[in-house]
């Protein structure tokens, strides 16, 4: 059996546990946060030596990129406007798709979330914008267009 699949599994329970626990509650739990993260790493470890330089430097980017924005929004605004699992969730995409594949995981992300944000204009009209929208199943659906497209092009 290829060691490949038993992550993928375990990639696509997690982010998927992720998209519906953020959804439905607003929060991204450490208990399935870093376990995707590790099990990204290990990935690397186990089935793509080579990557894992990528890999690694994906977590750290993406963990970077958001904390930088989620501490800034903080002292500017003086609250949150990015949950700190949302920094955590994107560390963990980074160690599954590595730091080159982070700028279209973003981008496609902000897409969904913006496309949503519209839908509910249009729908509700303003009313809409008074509740938070959690930003981990755009996350989460990023993240599987992204590994999608990256096991039909064989990388």
């Amino acid at each position: 059996m290829d060691a490949t699949l038993p992550f993928l599994i375990l990639y696509a329970c997690l982010s998927a546990l992720l998209f519906f626990w953020d959804a439905k509650h607003g929060l991204l739990p450490d208990r399935f946060t870093c376990p995707l993260l590790w099990s990204g790493l290990l990935f690397y470890q186990v089935c793509n030596p080579d990557g894992l330089a990528d890999a690694l430097w994906g977590a750290i980017i993406g963990y970077g990129t958001f904390a930088v924005i989620y501490w800034g929004y903080r002292i500017l605004r003086h609250k949150e406007g990015l949950g700190y699992g949302d920094v955590k969730f994107l560390a963990a995409l980074g160690a599954w798709h590595t730091w080159t594949f982070l700028p279209r995981l973003v981008f496609l992300a902000a897409s969904f979330a913006c496309g949503a944000v519209v839908i509910g204009l249009l729908m509700r009209g303003k009313e809409s914008l008074k509740n938070p929208l959690p930003f981990g199943p755009f996350l989460a659906t990023a993240g599987f267009v992204v590994g999608w497209d990256s096991l039909l092009a064989g990388r």
